[in-house]
This record gives C-alpha cells, sequence and structure tokens, in this order.
C-alpha cells in the first residue's frame, strides 16, 4: 500500500484500471467453466452492477465534487449540475453514434449508425461504450488525490476502483456466454468478453492526466463521470436486468445490495 501512494496519480490510475479490467476478463472466463448463466443468476449480477454504479456515482464522484467546488470558490450546485447534465449528454452522443447491440437483442435492434458489423463486434462493442465513463471515473478520481483537497482521498479512490471492479466482472460474462451459446468458441467468446474491459485503462489514464493538467475542473470532471454513470444504469444495466418480470423484485435486492457494498466500501476506505 505505501509503495503504491508513492506512485504518480496517472501510474495509480493505470493500475487500478488494469485491475477492473482483469475482473472483466474473470468474468469472461466463466465461459471456460459452463456454456451459459442461468438467465435469473445474470439479471442478479447486473442488478448488482447497477447498485454499485449509482452509489459510486453519488458517494465516489458526486459528493467529493461538490465539495471540492466550494473548496475552489465555484458555486457547488451549479458546477454538479453542469457536470452532471454534461456527462449524461455526451454519453447519449456516443450512444448514438457508435454501432453496438445489447445482450439478448436481434440484430435488428442494433443501435447507433447503421453498419455491417458482426453481432460479436456489436454484442463487445455494448459492454465497451459504458466502461468508457467508469475508466473515466477512477483515473479522475486518482487525479484527484492529487489536487490535495480535503474531499479527495487515496482511500477513495482505492473504493471506486474496487467497487468499478466488482460488476465488471458480471459484464465480462453478459458478452461472453451469449457469443458461446451462438456457437463461437470458448476462446474467442473469452477473447470479445474481455477486450470490451480494455477501454478503462484508456480512459483511465486520460482522466488523470486530463485533471492533472487543468485542477480547476476537477468538480466539473468528478460530476460528469457520476453523470455518465447514472447514463449507462438507466439506459441500460436496470432495463436489462429487469427484461424478465419474474425476475424483477430479485434484480431489485440485488441493485440494494451493490449499492450498499459500495457505499461500505467508500465510507470505510474514504
Amino acid at each position: 500500500m505505501e509503495s503504491f501512494q508513492q506512485l504518480n496519480p496517472v501510474m495509480q490510475a493505470l493500475l487500478a484500471t488494469c485491475f477492473t479490467w482483469a475482473l472483466t476478463a474473470a468474468g469472461a472466463a466463466l465461459v471456460f467453466l459452463r456454456r451459459q448463466i442461468k438467465p435469473t443468476f445474470l439479471d442478479a449480477m447486473l442488478g448488482f452492477a447497477a447498485g454499485v454504479m449509482i452509489a459510486a456515482s453519488f458517494w465516489s464522484l458526486l459528493a467529493p465534487g461538490i465539495a471540492m467546488a466550494g473548496q475552489l470558490g465555484q458555486i457547488p450546485w451549479l458546477t454538479a449540475a453542469i457536470g452532471f447534465m454534461a456527462g449524461g449528454i455526451f454519453m447519449r452522443l456516443i450512444d448514438y453514434i457508435l454501432p453496438h447491440l445489447h445482450p439478448g437483442m436481434a440484430m435488428s435492434e442494433a443501435e447507433g449508425i447503421q453498419t455491417s458489423w458482426q453481432r460479436s463486434t456489436l454484442l463487445m462493442l455494448a459492454i465497451t461504450l459504458h466502461n468508457i465513463p467508469e475508466g473515466l471515473a477512477v483515473g479522475v478520481a486518482f487525479g484527484a488525490v492529487a489536487a490535495d483537497l480535503p474531499s479527495a482521498s487515496l482511500g477513495g479512490a482505492i473504493a471506486l476502483a474496487i467497487g468499478i471492479g466488482l460488476q465488471n466482472f458480471p459484464e465480462g460474462a453478459a458478452v461472453s456466454m451469449p457469443l458461446r451459446r451462438e456457437g463461437m468458441s470458448r476462446r474467442k467468446s473469452f477473447m470479445y468478453g474481455q477486450l470490451s474491459g480494455a477501454v478503462e485503462p484508456v480512459a483511465g489514464v486520460l482522466g488523470a492526466l486530463f485533471v492533472l493538467s487543468m485542477q480547476n475542473i476537477l468538480p466539473f470532471a468528478l460530476c460528469f463521470a457520476a453523470g455518465a454513470m447514472i447514463f449507462v444504469v438507466v439506459e441500460e444495466l436496470i432495463p436489462e436486468s429487469q427484461r424478465n418480470p419474474a425476475n424483477i423484485d430479485l434484480v431489485t435486492m440485488t441493485t440494494l445490495v451493490g449499492f450498499t457494498v459500495m457505499m461500505i466500501l467508500d465510507v470505510a476506505l474514504g
């Protein structure tokens, strides 16, 4: 832990997002153990992921961002509102442009610009799409620690990385398992599944570099990442997890569990 503290914030962000990528790969590796996961279990895991992201958006991003805005002499509610909405709008634009296909949907339901890309590529891009704000959030959190403001702590940034990693596990499985069911080899299904998390280290490093070079926008960047994550939860994770009406109560409870786990991590470590 002490040696990790002595690292440059960009290197901390890189290592943290490599950890979150590794858990995406661990989830994708389930394809080597079985051909499919029970839909009920997958829905429950997606509900858990949604809870983690909702809690992380507030405890690890919005609340520190609002506190930092006050410490830097900004108008806290205005910075938070602009940053949060900008994050959501940014993700909506990417969602509108980037071709992708959510698991369980027919090719005719693919979103984004029309393309002839294969189903496997579109499935991977759907998960990659919401790994962007996750990596960005972790990078910004570690970059914020370097600003030496009371509202940013290394423990809080580590808690965020752990929480993001936990919810990445089912996301890796959500890509690899459908591909395996459709006849793709285990190795290729795994490769596509883990590749969806490869964007996180890139986004993490860019986020850390950005806030280190422009520390006055730290509060905005934190709130931006929160808005982007909430967009992903509402647009994708919750609808996907509640597609089967019989699982709604279970998914609701696992969402609460995910929120609680992330809240405990952030409060205890932050």
